[in-house]
């Protein structure tokens, strides 16, 4: 390995939505630095399970439903 092409790796404070802390091993920041996370396993429905719904925001689903309508969506 080529010595000094690689970055510092240290040990960070990764704080989740639900407030736990817990320390890894980070590029990120400096030594000792708190990382706040906004997803997180946690809370996130692709580890969750969660269901995902899709909103009609302006009526762009309706107007492509309408649109396509004769091939089959």
């Amino acid at each position: 390995m080529k010595k000094d092409i690689h970055p510092d790796y240290h040990i960070i404070d990764v704080k989740l939505t639900d407030g736990t802390v817990i320390q890894m091993r980070s590029t990120y920041g400096a030594e000792g630095d708190q990382l706040a996370l906004d997803i997180d396993p946690s809370s996130h429905p692709a580890w969750t399970g969660g269901g995902t719904r899709l909103l009609d925001t302006g009526g762009r689903v309706s107007k492509f439903k309408n649109k396509y309508a004769g091939l089959g969506f």
